[in-house]
């Protein structure tokens, strides 16, 4: 082999080294690993944690999780950590469903309620066979919210027009283009009242609540943790370990019992927006645009 061969076969491996250095680099910042499990304490039996932390937009993750410990004869029991606002009301519902079909599988699922349990966030923990509470948790806001943004001033202003053209007299009722009628208000107002009332009953179901109970504590208001106890919204006050030893009990599990969580290990991007205000200006989009028109949410927290 000449020299230049040598050389052209040198600068091809170059290449293919750079280009699968580049390939790998490219795969660790963006692409998702696989999920793992992650053992935190303890080696008795186990007790599965999942957590839903911020608003609830999708129901798909918590969903999977409650299915696949539900079907782990390993796992004994389910400690459901809830620390959410709410969020949509049929992503709401599956978790909701998803936590109460467990429990009547006889795999005990116990909810330990974060800062903030209120809306969404306390109508899926209204299937578990317990709920723990801290004195200063904020809970309940039994009720439905829907928002609108209205965009027709600043088109105005800018000398902007939107022309709508539609087949139904409520096809384009929260249109942003344009402002609400008396009849829009009135149609999505019986739709609130519809999904309320569905909230109600699944409250004074689960909570074995007298019916004017429940629609006197569905009124929006939030309550601490202690207020709510009094209510019999939530069965007892507690910090997480002692939701964790309550779950320990129903499952009939002695000793310490092994916490086991499923994590899924984060890409460089979602590390570092997870760690400056970048992730939130990202995030500001879905923020205004993705959220569903209905909500079991409490604005504000």
């Amino acid at each position: 082999m000449n020299k230049s061969s040598k050389w052209f076969f040198g600068i091809i491996v170059v290449l293919l080294v750079i280009s699968a250095g580049i390939f790998f680099l490219i795969s660790s910042f963006f692409v998702e690993q696989e999920e793992d499990i992650e053992y935190i304490s303890g080696k008795g039996e186990k007790i599965a944690l999942i957590e839903l932390k911020g608003v609830i937009v999708e129901s798909e993750k918590i969903v999977k999780l409650f299915k696949k410990y539900r079907k782990d004869k390993s796992i004994k029991a389910v400690l459901f950590r809830v620390d959410s606002p709410g969020g949509g009301v049929v992503a709401s519902h599956e978790i909701y469903n998803e936590v109460k079909q467990t429990r009547e599988s006889g795999k005990p699922v116990v909810v330990s309620m974060g800062s903030v349990a209120a809306s969404g966030g306390y109508y899926v923990a209204c299937g578990a066979n317990l709920i723990v509470a801290n004195p200063g948790t904020l809970t309940g806001s039994i009720g439905v919210i829907s928002q609108f943004l209205r965009m027709d001033p600043l088109f105005q202003k800018l000398g902007i027009e939107m022309n709508t053209v539609k087949s139904g007299k409520y096809k384009d009722s929260g249109n942003p283009f344009r402002e609400m009628t008396k009849e829009d208000k009135q149609y999505f107002q019986n739709l609130m009242d519809d999904v309320h009332l569905q909230f109600i009953d699944i409250v004074g179901s689960e909570r074995k609540l007298d019916r004017k109970k429940a629609i006197e504590y569905a009124d929006g208001r939030v309550f601490t943790g202690k207020a709510a106890l009094e209510m019999k919204l939530v069965d007892t006050l507690g910090t997480y370990e002692d939701a964790l030893k309550i779950a320990a009990e129903l499952a009939g599990i002695k000793g310490e019992p092994a916490v086991v969580k499923e994590v899924k290990r984060k890409t460089f991007v979602d590390r570092f927006l997870g760690e400056t205000k970048l992730g939130d200006f990202f995030n500001l989009k879905d923020e205004i645009f993705k959220h569903p028109i209905l909500q079991y949410k409490l604005i504000n927290p």
